[in-house]
């Protein structure tokens, strides 16, 4: 059994990464002002997805991606995105077009992301478990036109294609009524280099749509500088450990990256650190359709893998099963965790389990690329319940009061980012990206935190109306929206019940008329047309007269939680 190697010194990281910006270009600090404000940015960073490419072209015969039966290259995959992208202008498509995405984690889709980009093209990636409605509402949000479609997803956009005048790319699989296959497209395009330099750092690179506190899914536009502002922080903090002795020890021992692909590519922790990072270390990227325990010990085993990314439960799972299966996993050298917090006890038990790995988890939004803070090593082991210091060497955390300063170390407050990963603002939502940008370049995440003496911030609370489902975000307001459509409700709170397996599950106080009972079955069935699965409410309570108010006469949901979960609210 391989052991745990000793980790460098959060001290000895440190004074790595002070070298380290003296000595790399990549990573040298300067400033730069962005929407009106000041930013600490990497000065010699590319500005677009060239730079991308340009990284692929340099790790060519390493295998990128497996998916299947399938194997690309890393110059397969910048082939196939450069051919996409000559294929796109052949259609027509101009710079800041939208080319939006529907598919399950396929090479495919990675080409499209990077082809459309390259092309000067917006990418947008669609929630994959999103109805037809809410499909609906983002393509009208957006304005996105062409579509790359599985054949799976393919009726949703089917009963749209008329009315929104869509143009339908099928990508895994045909489907009848789609206007070009995805292999068509890129044929056209085959053998053709789109022309460089078409984006510049602070053009659109995509828009991510996410959950908002006010019931419909919010637009975050998202930049080129962005994007390598993240991806880059992560490589500096990669790159700071291997610079110390033990650090270069675990890198050796580890050999070749494999990170198992587990996370939607539709969100911004799957595009950022997980796709992109990817292609400027080198690492190998194994897809995973759909998530299955059993599975995923297989693909590691036989794989290599080095590293996993999940929602805590996923991370829990593959422990229990692979205990189950009596397998190791000695490849394994980090899992991390994100969208959830893990419970410390997790932290423990995980370490004891996979002996040669260490864990780890962080804390980013949407809004920020994925740049929030990181903790990691011998630090989460000390720290379980914090999800890290801020992101060296670009991002900042602030914890503020109501009054607008800082809160002592200790006090809970809001947690503001400052870092150039920040999004442009949300799509036709002005007065709400005012709201939750400063003019100086701080972000308001709406969610409430804690910062000790050393810089490491716990998360406790959430000043939005949100819940999080295993690392999905679910807005209560739209979800109370979808449940008083039925007649027989006359008043709904929404509101997080705890779960052991997903951090939070959705729960819901109704109000009807006496003897009006509504099973949650027969609840689930009715906003089947309305909310994914994943939104819909898995706790019910009735009542026969109105919720408890406030003196605001707002619902008093957090005393409604503690009437309903008691300790446990």
């Amino acid at each position: 059994m391989r052991e745990r190697l000793p980790a460098p010194s959060r001290e000895e990281i440190t004074e790595a990464a002070m070298k380290l910006m003296g000595t790399n270009p990549f990573f040298e600090v300067g400033e730069d002002e962005i929407n009106g404000a000041t930013y600490r940015v990497f000065k010699n960073a590319p500005n677009n997805t060239d730079g991308l490419l340009f990284m692929c072209d340099l790790h060519a015969d390493k295998t990128a991606v497996v998916s299947g039966d399938l194997r690309w290259s890393f110059a397969d995959l910048a082939r196939e995105a450069r051919a996409f992208a000559a294929g796109l202008l052949k259609m027509g498509v101009k710079k800041g077009d939208l080319v939006a995405t529907a598919t399950r984690n396929t090479p495919e889709w990675m080409a499209t992301y990077l082809g459309t980009t390259l092309a000067g093209a917006v990418i947008v990636p669609l929630n994959g478990w999103w109805t037809e409605a809410e499909m609906e509402f983002a393509l009208q949000d957006c304005g996105a036109k062409i579509v790359l479609v599985d054949a799976e997803q393919s009726p949703k956009f089917l009963a749209l294609k008329d009315t929104l005048g869509l143009t339908l790319i099928s990508g895994t699989g045909e489907f009848d009524g789609a206007d070009r296959s995805w292999t068509s497209i890129r044929d056209d395009g085959d053998g053709e280099a789109p022309p460089a330099g078409v984006v510049q750092a602070d053009d659109l690179m995509s828009i991510m749509y996410t959950s908002g506190s006010t019931g419909d899914p919010k637009g975050v536009m998202l930049t080129h500088r962005g994007t390598w502002s993240c991806i880059l922080s992560f490589g500096f903090v990669l790159s700071a450990a291997k610079e110390t002795p033990k650090g270069a020890a675990m890198a050796e021992a580890a050999g070749d990256l494999g990170i198992l692909v587990s996370v939607p590519l539709f969100h911004v922790t799957g595009t950022h650190p997980v796709f992109m990072l990817s292609l400027i270390i080198g690492r190998k990227m194994v897809l995973m359709r759909s998530w299955k325990p059993e599975e995923a010990v297989r693909l590691i085993k036989e794989e290599k893998i080095t590293n996993f990314v999940g929602v805590p439960t996923m991370s829990h799972e593959l422990m229990l099963t692979a205990e189950a299966m009596g397998e190791e996993l000695e490849t394994l050298t980090d899992l991390s965790a994100g969208g959830a917090k893990r419970p410390a006890d997790h932290v423990k038990r995980l370490a004891d389990s996979f002996k040669g790995a260490y864990s780890s988890t962080g804390y980013g939004l949407s809004e920020t690329s994925a740049l929030g803070t990181y903790n990691g090593l011998d630090d989460y082991q000390a720290k379980p319940g914090s999800c890290g210091r801020a992101v060296p060497p670009l991002t900042d955390i602030r914890i503020v009061g109501p009054d607008g300063n800082d809160m002592p170390a200790g006090e809970p407050g809001e947690v503001w980012i400052k870092t150039p990963g920040i999004f442009k603002g949300y799509l036709n939502l002005p007065e709400e990206t005012a709201k939750t940008l400063t003019p100086d370049g701080w972000f308001k995440t709406g969610d409430v935190g804690t910062m000790d003496e050393e810089g490491f911030v716990t998360i406790v609370d959430r000043i939005k109306d949100m819940i999080v489902r295993g690392g999905e975000n679910v807005a209560c307001l739209e979800v109370e929206s979808a449940l008083v459509k039925h007649p027989n409700i006359l008043e709904a709170a929404v509101f997080a019940v705890p779960d052991a397996r997903l951090g939070e599950a959705v729960g819901a106080a109704i109000y009807t008329e006496p003897g009006i009972d509504i099973t949650i079955d027969e609840l689930n069935d009715f906003l089947e047309e309305d909310l994914a699965p994943f939104k819909r409410p898995e706790h019910l309570w009735h009542f026969n007269e109105p919720l408890p108010r406030v003196g605001t006469e707002k619902v008093d949901k957090p005393g409604l939680r503690k009437q309903l979960l008691g300790a446990n609210a």
